[in-house]
């Protein structure tokens, strides 16, 4: 079964999706990565979606989900490397994505994350690689 890396960063988690994620693969994703909020106590969720050129009301429903349930495990969550088109088809979808901040790239999504987390529960152990 295919899955989706998700790579610890200190207080947070990466997800870069490099792939187009049909129903099941979003669903183990979203599974997975609540999982994995729970387990590492992460603070923050950051989701890479640079390579992704297709987004459907499912895909923008899951992008909801994940925020919704790592807000309720008290993780942050930002979306990065959203294309143009993307953000006009979820507009036009009705699907705002609310709850879920947005950035540019990825650095800009970590200093966001960084922002919002008090700098005595910042961790300093290395990344760790889950999945």
């Amino acid at each position: 079964m295919e899955k989706i890396p998700i790579l610890r960063m200190g207080p947070f988690l990466l997800v870069t999706i490099q792939v187009d994620l049909y129903d099941r693969l979003a669903l183990n994703l979203e599974a997975d990565l609540i999982e994995t909020v729970h387990k590492t106590g992460a603070r923050g969720v950051l989701i890479d979606i640079s390579a992704v050129s297709i987004v459907d009301s499912f895909m923008g429903r899951i992008l909801g989900n994940i925020a919704g349930m790592s807000r309720i495990l008290d993780a942050q969550t930002v979306v990065v490397g959203m294309q143009p088109a993307v953000a006009i088809t979820l507009i036009e979808l009705g699907l705002p994505l609310k709850g879920i901040h947005t950035a540019l790239n990825v650095e800009k999504g970590i200093e966001k994350l960084r922002a919002t987390i008090p700098p005595d529960d910042e961790e300093t152990d290395d990344d760790y690689y889950f999945q």
